[in-house]
């Protein structure tokens, strides 16, 4: 993975495409800074890894990484669909592959698997420094305004 592109407000380095997340929730703001790369099919977040990330081993959080794919696989589900439907997490799973240590640079990549009106299957790799460390899959229930 080539890292090159440097962010406006800080010295940290990013992967070439991403820029400061422009979404946040009371959930995610003590993680900051969040980045995101938005492409047609997906929000990709990502972050470096530092020590308000980590467990008692120095680790990526389970918890952290469970949150980030589930935003990630939610946001990617709205942009499909044209970014206007609310959604719910209806369903979420997680598989840990490996460890995610401080100063790796942690990215979630989401694909949307199944778009429909009422419900929206995702998927998403989260990887270390390019080493897939997580897998997760989530499931959004499409909620509907009223009139």
């Amino acid at each position: 993975m080539s890292i090159t592109q440097t962010t406006e407000s800080s010295d940290e380095i990013l992967p070439p495409g991403f820029e400061r997340h422009a979404r946040s929730s009371p959930l995610t703001a003590p993680w900051e800074p969040l980045y995101s790369r938005i492409t047609a099919d997906a929000v990709i977040l990502g972050l470096r890894i530092r020590e308000a990330h980590t467990n008692s081993r120095g680790l990526a959080h389970g918890g952290l990484v469970t949150a980030l794919a589930d935003n990630a696989m939610g946001y990617s589900c709205g942009l499909k669909l044209g970014g206007s439907q609310r959604l719910l997490t209806s369903s979420l799973a997680i598989d840990f592959l490996g460890p995610a240590s401080i100063g790796q640079w942690l990215q979630i990549e989401p694909e949307v698997v199944k778009l429909g009106s009422s419900l929206c299957v995702a998927q998403a790799f989260v990887t270390a420094d390019g080493v897939r460390c997580a897998r997760a899959n989530g499931t959004f229930s499409v909620v509907k305004t009223k009139a």
